[in-house]
């Protein structure tokens, strides 16, 4: 790529019913300084259609092209293919182990799952209910890296960048209570990054985290929750990557 292509990252907006007009201003200043808007989950705080009908008509501010993948909250009222096809009709690129081409980067995205990391991920043992667990964390791996191989066969030649929600590191959450590690995230997430030899990759979910980590293979991870964003100063509420 002769240009530099701006990449604004952010996850956890938890947008609420009574936010009309609170993030006009917002996407207005995430338009004027990068290229692509990436929202790494929490789209909405209880993954309600109203909610999200509310970040859809807020997104009318936003001139970027948007990319997006769910959370755990716009799972929680079991509504989230509504949501999900709110913000396609919103014209939001909704990747769920998809992959796309915004201005010449390639995009792979996942909501995650968690798991743990590392020496102490949950393997495939005991009850059905623990192998179902972990059988979902493996899943969203596997989608993963064929949304990255689909990357790779198509558009050979452009980056490519990870969008999800759950972390793919254990760098990226550390300040959180160590207990609840196994529900953040899973280092099977951080093995795609590293075969498919990925850019950056971008998560949310952990609020209490550190913003920057990177993988074995040395790939770099953000941890974009809006709350991490606000610890590191980062007033405007958006981080921008540069690819």
């Amino acid at each position: 790529m002769d240009t530099k292509v701006r990449i604004a990252a952010v996850g956890d907006i938890h947008v609420r019913k009574t936010d009309g007009g609170k993030w006009q201003e917002y996407f207005r200043q995430v338009s004027a300084q990068a290229d692509i808007l990436l929202i790494c989950g929490d789209l909405t705080d209880t993954g309600d259609e109203e909610e999200a009908i509310v970040l859809a008509e807020e997104l009318k501010a936003c001139s970027i092209p948007v990319i997006a993948v769910l959370g755990n909250h716009d799972h929680e009222k079991g509504k989230h293919k509504l949501v999900r096809n709110i913000m396609k009709e919103a014209k939001v690129h909704m990747l769920d182990g998809e992959s796309t081409v915004v201005k010449g980067v390639g995009f792979a995205g996942v909501k995650g799952f968690g798991g743990g990391f590392d020496k102490y991920m949950l393997s495939m043992f005991g009850e059905t209910a623990m192998k179902a667990f972990v059988q979902e964390a493996i899943d969203e791996a596997l989608h993963l890296d064929r949304a990255l191989v689909t990357l790779d066969k198509n558009y050979p030649d452009v980056p490519k960048v990870a969008i999800m929600h759950y972390a793919p590191i254990k760098d990226t959450i550390l300040g959180e209570p160590e207990v609840i590690f196994p529900f953040l995230g899973s280092s099977r997430l951080a093995e795609p990054l590293n075969r498919r030899q990925v850019s950056a990759a971008f998560h949310g979910h952990a609020h209490a985290g550190i913003l920057e980590g990177t993988t074995e293979a040395g790939v770099k991870v953000f941890n974009v929750a809006l709350p991490i964003l606000h610890k590191h100063g980062f007033e405007q509420g958006f981080f921008v990557f540069e690819v």
